[in-house]
């Protein structure tokens, strides 16, 4: 028992030390805190510290994660499993609950900061933008499932988890994979292969993206005017970086980030109700997917509250249990197992998802007249989520588009999970 203690405590706390060493170190900061997790959580999944489990033990789970206590009660009554497979299940148990309950209570936290009644009313071109990237995303995924649905397993759930992806970033791609039930190994692996592909996305974004953008679209005349959220005494909320968690523990800052912690949880465990009653109406419907929708449109809801809306840093607090969702679900792949499966096709799927919606929105963007700088900018906020938005800004060297790009980060956020989920309610029948 004192091994799962600890397995949970460092599990919860560790992001703390990749919060700190990302501070310290510049490399590890362009890396940036979630991968950072991900390569730790691969790192320790790959030294062979966690057991396997007997033969017995892997036959009885029969592809689910974690046995029944009382089926595992009656295997060890009749000698088929020892006391090594216990605490295999114990922790797989703890596998399989830290990320579930870190998604559901990080979701309402992202969104709680959300201003999007500001921003519609008066960054027009960044929502036409914005609405024009999640159709090329929609497009370019649909049509890439069908060119590879049989190239690799679950072809229909990783379609729709990069739909979201590109729709809200990395919370949406892992809240996707808990609302699917997709296997932990392949979600390294799409995740390995997507880091790797994106990475070369964003090189470019930082450099030549700019000047060959402007070259192709409308120069940018009219700054960006988008209201900078506020406190409900009207006094201005940062608008730094998302993936900056400093200040958080000062006073007067954390009182109001318990509350919201406490909301998120309430959310949380409302959205379990209602997957619950829908599961009884409706036994065939996905409960997972129920409760990621509840707590999504439960987050939106309360973000209209300005002293909600208002408490500073809820991003960063639903970023840092993103971090120990991506530091738990790292730890379950094994490298050495990655690397034995072959599965390059993955590889020109992702890359097709990136480029090819890319290429579509600048299609599309050059048919409407968008600016080269809201086109880029809205880009970088549903390819790469909001902490990227201040790097390619600062490449554009246009604070201004600062705002829409995070707020519009925030808003695939919020778009990402329905659009997947309902992406892959469709795909699946194929």
């Amino acid at each position: 028992m004192i091994r799962i203690v600890l397995l949970v405590c460092f599990y919860l706390f560790f992001p703390i030390v990749i919060i700190w060493l990302c501070r310290k170190w510049t490399l590890l900061q362009k890396i940036g805190t979630i991968g950072v997790a991900y390569l730790v959580g691969i790192a320790i999944g790959s030294i062979g510290i966690f057991p396997e489990g007997s033969r017995q033990y892997n036959l009885a789970l029969a592809g689910r994660p974690v046995l029944p206590d009382a089926e595992l009660t009656t295997l060890i009554d009749n000698g088929k499993i020892g006391a090594e497979d216990v605490l295999v299940n114990q922790i797989a148990t703890v596998h399989d609950m830290i990320p579930a309950a870190a998604v559901i209570i990080a979701f309402p936290l992202l969104l709680f900061s959300l201003n999007i009644r500001g921003w519609m009313s008066s960054a027009s071109k960044g929502f036409l933008s914005l609405i024009l990237g999640l159709i090329a995303g929609v497009v370019m995924v649909t049509v890439g499932f069908f060119i590879w649905k049989d190239s690799f397993p679950e072809s229909w759930k990783l379609a729709a988890m990069f739909e979201a992806m590109y729709t809200g970033g990395t919370p949406n791609f892992v809240a996707l994979q808990v609302a699917l039930k997709v296997d932990p190994t392949l979600f390294i692996i799409a995740t390995t292969y997507d880091i790797v592909v994106g990475a070369a996305l964003v090189l470019f974004f930082i450099t030549i993206a700019p000047p060959i953008f402007r070259l192709i679209l409308p120069a940018n005349i009219e700054k960006d005017t988008a209201p900078a959220p506020s406190n409900p005494d009207g006094s201005s909320m940062e608008t730094s970086d998302p993936d900056d968690f400093s200040g958080m523990l000062r006073k007067g800052k954390r009182l109001p980030l318990v509350k919201a912690l406490l909301l998120a949880v309430i959310i949380a465990a409302a959205s379990g109700g209602i997957g619950i009653l829908m599961k009884s109406l409706i036994p065939a419907i996905n409960f997972n997917a129920v409760v990621i929708l509840s707590v999504t449109l439960l987050g939106i809801g309360a973000s209209m509250i300005k002293k909600i809306n208002g408490i500073e840093k809820s991003f960063q607090l639903g970023m840092y249990l993103i971090l120990v969702f991506a530091l738990t679900v790292a730890s379950m792949a094994n490298l050495e197992k990655i690397a034995n499966i072959e599965m390059t096709r993955l590889i020109v799927f992702i890359t097709w998802c990136y480029f090819g919606s890319l290429v579509l929105h600048l299609i599309l963007a050059k048919i409407f007249r968008i600016d080269s700088d809201n086109f880029l900018i809205t880009s970088t906020a549903l390819i790469f989520s909001p902490p990227f938005v201040p790097l390619v800004a600062k490449s554009l060297k246009n604070k201004d588009v600062m705002i829409t790009g995070i707020t519009g980060g925030i808003i695939g956020l919020m778009l990402g999970n329905i659009i997947g989920i309902a992406l892959s309610v469709f795909l699946k029948q194929f």
